[in-house]
């Protein structure tokens, strides 16, 4: 018969102790809580006594609750991972995240994190079983997924903490997986963007060459209206984006939106191309769709883009891989701080680490500098290396010894008998034979490298 108490109350059945402690879950049907009693098999008889098995049971009750209750029931309700997420997580990060930003993010949460965790308890995931997932993740998603799913485990579990769901944040200590996949960084070269304007009409010429040459993104470049336009100035006022069929008065970045300049030669092909633009009105868009509005940038990039890489033969065509190949091959065109402003990014690291990629004709270029710098001044490559040592002159007499064999240099020991090393010491002599390189006394060759 089992005997209650204030942390939980044990039962001896057969040759085992059980352990049972109330505490309270979420009802699904009516999404609250409710108390219910859970059991534990704390051991057998023969191993534990009665006074053990009730310490034990209360070690249990800690590890799942972290703390214990007075009133007979434990103090932190059991949730699981895709309820804590759905009604406690997303409605405080929601004031936080615009509307198409928490599509975008509730989606990859519930696509990676909650369709492998929603039925398990957050107190049972612990960091092994979020490791494991996350490597698991990295071999089938891109890297920038995986960086972007490890953060969102990070935060909604820091939120549970935060929240006194758990007393311990498992996925604190969780690392990226040292091998990811590579993310895309396909640059495209000055010929195959003059090469893709080429075959381009009036209009797609200059929705593309306004693309490289001002880096815009889709959503900027195909929310420009008529009004936009100052044609005095030779500039552009972006002050509205288009995405998923909506339009939104801001930008990606707060320094997105802003006055844009104009090349000369684009302005006259936007004036040329106003005369055959059927709408010409202030609102209008400047590059509307058949039926007036704004072109769908997912449309535009299957069927413009995709079919001139096809019959171009490029490795890839798309909006982000032109921003990317601009900023690129503007290196050599301005400063960082220059491309930074044509990207419009709030931050350099951005236009550095992620838009600029390294060209390997650049890099080539710039050893083959260096290295010239460095052999200014001397007569062949870095001075002392690579010269010939010359032999000292001597005009001594060769004194053919025996029938045609080599001869004996009499010149050289009548200088060695004339040597300064015949007016010193023996001791002196016997010194200078310990110096490196020293074949002979008084015969000293430099140090050679």
């Amino acid at each position: 018969m089992g005997k209650s108490h204030q942390k939980g109350w044990i039962i001896l059945r057969g040759k085992k102790w059980y352990g049972y402690f109330r505490r309270e879950v979420i009802d699904p049907a009516t999404n609250q809580p409710k108390a219910t009693i859970v059991p534990v098999v704390l051991g057998a008889k023969s191993e534990l006594s009665k006074f053990e098995a009730k310490e034990a049971l209360e070690r249990e009750i800690t590890r799942v609750t972290g703390s214990i209750s007075n009133d007979r029931s434990a103090t932190n309700v059991s949730v699981t991972f895709g309820w804590f997420v759905r009604n406690r997580f997303f409605p405080l990060k929601e004031a936080d995240w615009r509307e198409e930003t928490a599509k975008v993010k509730k989606y990859l949460i519930e696509a990676d994190l909650i369709q492998k965790f929603d039925e398990d308890r957050l107190e049972d995931i612990d960091k092994f079983a979020l490791q494991t997932h996350l490597n698991r993740l990295a071999k089938i998603q891109s890297k920038d997924r995986v960086l972007q799913i490890r953060a969102y485990m990070q935060a909604i579990f820091s939120e549970a903490v935060d929240q006194d769901f758990l007393s311990k944040d498992p996925a604190r200590k969780v690392k990226v997986p040292a091998h990811l996949r590579e993310t895309d960084k396909t640059v495209l070269t000055w010929d195959q963007l003059r090469s893709a304007l080429d075959h381009l009409e009036l209009r797609d010429r200059i929705i593309l060459e306004l693309d490289m040459t001002n880096a815009l993104r889709p959503s900027e470049l195909f929310g420009l209206r008529w009004k936009c336009f100052d044609r005095a100035a030779h500039a552009m006022t972006l002050v509205e984006t288009t995405y998923m069929g909506e339009i939104r008065d801001w930008g990606k970045t707060k320094g997105s939106l802003r006055t844009i300049p104009l090349s000369r030669d684009l302005t006259k092909e936007l004036c040329a191309w106003e005369l055959e633009c059927p709408d010409i009105s202030p609102n209008a868009f400047i590059f509307p769709n058949n039926n007036g509005g704004f072109i769908d940038t997912g449309n535009y990039r299957k069927r413009v883009l995709h079919k001139l890489a096809r019959d171009l033969k490029l490795p890839k065509l798309t909006f982000q891989v032109i921003r990317r190949s601009i900023a690129t091959l503007a290196q050599k065109k301005g400063t960082v701080k220059d491309v930074q402003g044509v990207l419009r990014h709030s931050r350099a690291a951005t236009t550095t680490d992620v838009y600029m990629q390294e060209i390997p004709e650049g890099v080539r270029a710039t050893i083959d500098s260096i290295h010239r710098e460095l052999r200014k001044g001397t007569k062949s490559g870095v001075a002392g290396f690579g010269r010939k040592k010359e032999a000292p002159r001597s005009t001594e007499k060769k004194v053919g010894v025996g029938n045609g064999k080599t001869g004996v240099s009499v010149g050289r020991k009548l200088q060695e008998r004339r040597s300064v090393g015949d007016f010193k010491t023996r001791s002196q002599k016997g010194f200078e034979n310990l110096l490196p390189n020293a074949t002979k006394p008084g015969e000293a060759e430099p140090l050679s490298c």
